[in-house]
């Protein structure tokens, strides 16, 4: 059964952790990172970009996928479907697909037109008792073709938007979603925690999780960051494991070829990267 991610995240915010949400891009993503979960007793968001819910033939096939993977696997631990950067279109399809949480990102509107856009999701998402996300401030890099280049946003915006009645905030604080350039300027803590002193208990979410180190990341959490993304460093270990895996030959010995040996030490990357990742984010032991 799925969840909204509202009280694994207000139980994040008070508990002083973070809730990591792992993109999914097929059904070994999609395993991997629920066994993970399961195995370590954490809650979990499992992120659909738009992008992934058009690759994976629509978002009623996600989220079916995803219910019946929960029971066949035995999952116990709190699983929220959450769409990822959904425009508004996005977020109300993927709302009648049966989703738990949407993200509604209105952050390339001017305020007024996000603000009108977010209260009428709000009102919806209250209805069917699902969570909603939103978003002050483009978050930098590129995301299914949207670019921005670590903005800071404003914290009076954020407070607009947060007393519309979203379930949690997506604040762009200088990260960048995808590898960090060499000359990125690290996290601005300053605005995160004047965004903080505004939107009091509101769970925020930091974008862009794949490169920040680990101490910004603590630090992060420490100032009300409850939910954090992780998309890009699954993939360039699932990527890395599968080279290696051609470039020592095991696809041409025996039945190596079986898309189930060639995937699997790609989806046992996977795994080890979210379990890192869960316990740097503190959510090991917490579903």
């Amino acid at each position: 059964m799925l969840v909204s991610a509202k009280e694994m995240l207000q139980k994040a915010k008070a508990g002083k952790y973070a809730v990591g949400q792992f993109n999914i891009n097929n059904l070994e993503w999609t395993k991997a990172i629920l066994l993970t979960a399961q195995e370590l007793n954490s809650p979990v968001i499992l992120g659909v970009s738009e992008g992934a819910g058009k690759y994976m033939c629509g978002y009623t096939t996600v989220a079916n996928m995803v219910k019946a993977m929960i029971n066949e696997l035995n999952i116990t631990v709190p699983v929220a479907l959450h769409l990822d950067h959904g425009s508004y279109e996005g977020a109300q399809k993927c709302i009648a697909a049966g989703f738990s949480s949407v993200m509604f990102d209105g952050s390339h509107y001017p305020i007024e037109e996000n603000i009108a856009k977010t209260k009428e999701l709000v009102a919806k998402a209250n209805e069917l008792n699902i969570s909603l996300e939103a978003e002050v401030g483009a978050i930098g890099g590129e995301e299914d073709g949207v670019v921005g280049n670590g903005e800071v946003a404003d914290p009076k915006e954020c407070k607009m938007i947060a007393d519309l009645g979203v379930t949690m905030l997506a604040a762009g604080i200088g990260n960048i979603h995808g590898k960090y350039p060499a000359n990125w300027a690290g996290l601005s803590f300053d605005t995160l925690d004047a965004i903080q002193q505004l939107t009091g208990d509101m769970p925020l979410v930091l974008h862009g999780g794949t490169g920040i180190p680990a101490e910004m990341i603590k630090k992060a959490i420490s100032l009300g960051v409850s939910k954090i993304n992780v998309n890009t460093e699954c993939q360039l270990a699932f990527a890395d494991a599968t080279r290696k895996y051609i470039e020592a030959g095991k696809d041409l010995e025996g039945k190596g070829f079986d898309p189930r040996k060639l995937l699997a030490p790609g989806t046992e990357a996977i795994k080890a990267t979210v379990k890192e990742k869960m316990e740097l984010f503190g959510s090991v032991g917490k579903a």
